[in-house]
């Protein structure tokens, strides 16, 4: 099971089945571009969110491990939410699973205030 702020989770794990997910993801369908090493780019469209990472799906392969600044076009805000890195933690199929592994405090107060939104 997975903890997130004190409540358990039990349902929540990785798209691989593996490692549980410290906290739910709340479903959110918008743009998001990734950029990575060697002018390596793409779109996605974003399926899920939480504070600390997100579920999306790109015809473009991605592998596991691999680093991405990405650009979340969120409802919220008329301009994209930049993560200036993200690690692809598994990949099934065309979907995929980020973690926000650099986020500037501002980016993070916008994505928690979001989920907040998201969750009431």
């Amino acid at each position: 099971m997975a903890k997130a702020g004190g409540w358990l989770f039990p349902g929540y794990q990785d798209g691989e089945g593996g490692k549980a997910r410290q906290e739910p993801r709340f479903k959110l369908a918008c743009r998001l571009f990734f950029f990575g090493d060697n002018d390596f780019e793409g779109e996605a469209t974003l399926v899920d969110i939480s504070t600390r990472g997100c579920r999306a799906s790109s015809f473009i392969t991605l592998q596991p491990g691999m680093l991405l600044n990405l650009s979340l076009f969120l409802p919220d805000f008329d301009w994209p939410a930049r993560v200036d890195e993200a690690i692809v933690r598994w990949v099934q199929g065309q979907d995929f699973g980020l973690e926000f592994t650099s986020i500037r405090p501002a980016i993070r107060r916008r994505i928690l205030m979001l989920v907040m939104k998201l969750k009431h």
